[in-house]
């Protein structure tokens, strides 16, 4: 028996760990919508990538510990040499990813006091519990890659090769494109405030090219690691993969990312002419596309 490619007990395997990571964010859920409160939001998003990526690595011993004819043989923790060295990089990117943008996110929120995004939603029940909802489909379909990586047994994985390689280049290129960006607007920040220049909104450097150059790079370093899993993952599942960097343009395009703040420049600078010529020469994402165009 099998489902798309994959055989049962894997395809359990998997939806067990999708169970548990909507069920991570319910909790979170739990609290925060009678609380009206968004604190807690983009840290419950950074601990859910986290505690799935660790669940899925654990998910064939916790299967073996589960099963009839090994309940009751001593406890056995996995170790490094459990996993394949694929399993283990592939979780250690989604790990790291997700940990700086959870801190860079809840640390922000701090700062503000708030997140502007729900500060109508976030007083409609409904609505509210559908951003949570939101949140743990987002965590599913980004984590997929490292989800079927890790339910393949370690036995099952070829060497580690090319694409591998060339996956890993990916994510580290993306996330360095993203950390630059993130870097030069901080600077950007810290200089007006100190007074060194009154420039109403950044255009220079990585800017200069895209309006929303940390967003790119978010998009590139997606395409890294369904790029590593489909050296493994049989099946649809190869090509299925990959709805996470689709999915993650998608948002940060046309949804969360890119529309309210191109929107936001609009209402702030729309009559400016410096911001007029910048729109109209500098691409929304990808350099060249966009031109001029309000999200």
């Amino acid at each position: 028996m099998s489902f798309l490619g994959l055989h049962t007990g894997m395809a359990s395997r998997v939806a067990g760990i999708v169970g548990f990571t909507f069920a991570v964010q319910a909790a979170f859920a739990t609290y925060s919508v009678p609380a009206k409160s968004d604190k807690l939001y983009d840290l419950a998003g950074s601990l859910g990538f986290l505690s799935t990526t660790v669940v899925s690595l654990l998910s064939p011993a916790i299967a073996s510990r589960l099963s009839s004819t090994t309940r009751n043989l001593p406890l056995k923790f996995p170790t490094l040499e459990t996993h394949h060295p694929r399993q283990l990089i592939i979780s250690a990117l989604i790990a790291l990813w997700s940990a700086r943008l959870g801190y860079y996110l809840f640390k922000r929120v701090l700062k503000t006091g708030k997140d502007s995004r729900f500060d109508e939603i976030k007083q409609n029940p409904l609505q509210f519990s559908g951003a949570w909802l939101g949140q743990a489909t987002w965590i599913t379909l980004v984590s997929l890659p490292a989800i079927l990586v890790n339910s393949i047994p370690r036995g099952a994985h070829p060497a580690l090769g090319l694409k591998d390689l060339i996956g890993l280049g990916i994510w580290a290129g993306g996330l360095g494109l993203e950390i630059l960006a993130d870097n030069e607007k901080a600077a950007w920040r810290a200089d007006k405030e100190a007074k060194k220049h009154d420039e109403k909104f950044i255009s220079s450097g990585l800017w200069a090219v895209s309006r929303h150059p940390n967003y790119l790079g978010e998009v590139i370093l997606q395409f890294g690691t369904p790029l590593i899993a489909t050296t493994v993952v049989p099946g649809s599942w190869k090509y299925g993969v990959f709805i996470s960097p689709v999915f993650t343009y998608l948002l940060l395009r046309y949804a969360s990312g890119v529309p309210p703040l191109e929107q936001s420049a609009e209402k702030r600078f729309g009559k400016e002419p410096e911001w007029r010529k910048y729109a109209d020469s500098t691409g929304v994402l990808i350099p060249g596309v966009g031109k001029g165009k309000v999200a």
